[in-house]
């Protein structure tokens, strides 16, 4: 392998000929080797957005001559569409900031821009790294800018989404089991009837109401920290610069991003991203809370609760052939326990905001994205590969109605609590039906038992 020497400001450093990176990103690539876990291409995509929007406002303010300002939107074009990205080797945990990432796009600009030109790779001419692909920024205003653009992106792009296909496959069962009465559980014992329609309307009114928390707190990720700077007081910005290079941002994402209303809190503090996170955090106690269900209702085929037939994608065990298991059900749930994890690192994350800066920002970054792109691939694959196909076993759910002996809930108001405790226990003692015992007991007739105890009138209010 062929290097060249690139400098800053503690000395020269060799850098691999075939890379745009330069001195601070082959820095960070020895001392800050830490894992296998990389910075995610949506982050670096997110900056490169950044870098693209401030070209732009200074070629119209002057700021950047034209031929300078062209070269590095050309080069930032070509990151956000997905090239180059063996040029970005640096993992998650490094300096607080964020700063050698932000460092590392900005080189990998200022090297791409200079090729265009015709210049020398890592001289820094005719583009600067720094005072080019950076003007009017810091890394402490650029990274949780690309930290509220990424989250947006992703949360439009594929997490809403998902979510919505999987809610509209909800529906459809709540509409196709809607006539089905099956036995009721409360604290996993026999309770009183319901539909199974009514069961799935449960899950689907659950996951409504997390996308409507979502599509509320997304709100607050739409307000930028770019403009502050160092430590919110813009320095080295011309005045505007907030405003104007949110406007690109916007129209580069199709998104209404503004500035934020105080930078100050926006650089010392990740609370819009805390809370962002809290919705993702109560999707997964929904999502863990419905899986479960299904997995457990779809328990047997034999010896479990039988009562849903799931789809058969794969083999389910290696040595007992023929085995189905609910293996989308297990995944969404292990994805919904790693989601709660991440929200408690993200809360500690952001609670570490010392002064004018949090320094846990590439943590925050990645446990936030990760969040959102396990929930939306877990909740897709969930919906087309799962729900969609699930089945109602008809027989299995009709003869565990008929054997409930909470049926007898029915006749409390007839013969009181007491004596229809008596007749459920009683039922139970003997190993025969509530119709048996009632009978017997002299308080009723058959007629009368079938009126009163009728599963279908016992779905709703009187």
């Amino acid at each position: 392998m062929k290097f060249r020497k690139e400098y800053d400001s503690i000395g020269n450093i060799k850098v691999p000929n075939d890379k745009y990176w330069g001195a601070s990103t082959e820095r960070s690539k020895k001392f800050f080797d830490i894992g296998e876990i990389y910075v995610q291409k949506i982050l670096i995509k997110s900056i490169a957005i950044i870098k693209k929007a401030a070209a732009i406002v200074h070629r119209k303010d002057k700021q950047i001559n034209s031929t300078i300002a062209n070269a590095i939107i050309k080069a930032s074009n070509e990151i956000i569409s997905g090239k180059l990205q063996d040029n970005f080797p640096l993992k998650v945990w490094q300096t607080g900031s964020g700063t050698q990432t932000n460092m590392n796009v900005n080189e990998v600009i200022s090297n791409r821009a200079i090729k265009y030109l015709g210049g020398k790779l890592g001289s820094k001419k005719p583009v600067h790294p720094n005072d080019h692909v950076n003007k009017s920024q810091s890394t402490n205003d650029v990274f949780p800018t690309a930290m509220h653009i990424a989250v947006a992106l992703e949360t439009n792009k594929k997490l809403l989404p998902s979510l919505n296909l999987l809610n509209k496959e909800l529906k459809k069962k709540v509409k196709e089991f809607n006539k089905i009465i099956k036995v009721g559980r409360t604290h996993l014992q026999d309770a009183t009837p319901l539909t199974l329609g009514q069961e799935f309307s449960g899950y689907q009114s659950q996951l409504q109401d997390c996308i409507n928390r979502i599509k509320i707190a997304i709100k607050e990720i739409y307000f930028l920290a770019q403009g502050g700077t160092a430590v919110g007081t813009g320095i080295n910005t011309k005045k505007n610069f907030d405003k104007k290079i949110c406007k690109e941002i916007s129209n580069l994402t199709n998104i209404n991003f503004k500035p934020s209303l105080n930078k100050f809190a926006a650089l010392a503090a990740h609370d819009s991203i805390v809370n962002f996170s809290g919705t993702l955090n109560t999707t997964a106690v929904c999502l863990l809370k419905i899986a479960n269900d299904i997995r457990f209702l779809g328990s047997g085929p034999r010896a479990g609760y039988g009562e849903l037939s799931l789809p058969s994608n794969e083999p389910g065990s290696s040595i007992m052939p023929g085995k189905v298991n609910p293996t989308q059900s297990e995944a969404v749930t292990m994805v919904c326990v790693k989601v709660i994890g991440n929200h408690t690192g993200i809360t500690i994350a952001g609670s570490q905001g010392q002064f004018e800066l949090n320094v846990f920002k590439p943590l925050i970054a990645y446990n936030i994205l990760q969040s959102i792109d396990l929930i939306s691939d877990s909740s897709k694959n969930f919906a087309k590969y799962c729900v969609k196909g699930i089945r109602a076993n008809k027989e299995k759910i009709k003869k565990d109605l008929d054997n409930s002996l909470m049926l007898v809930t029915a006749l409390a108001p007839k013969i009181g609590y007491d004596k229809a405790a008596e007749i459920a226990k009683k039922a139970l003692k003997n190993n025969t039906s509530l119709k048996d015992e009632i009978i017997k007991s002299g308080l009723m007739s058959e007629n009368e038992f079938h009126k009163i105890v009728d599963p279908r009138k016992m779905i709703q209010p009187a």
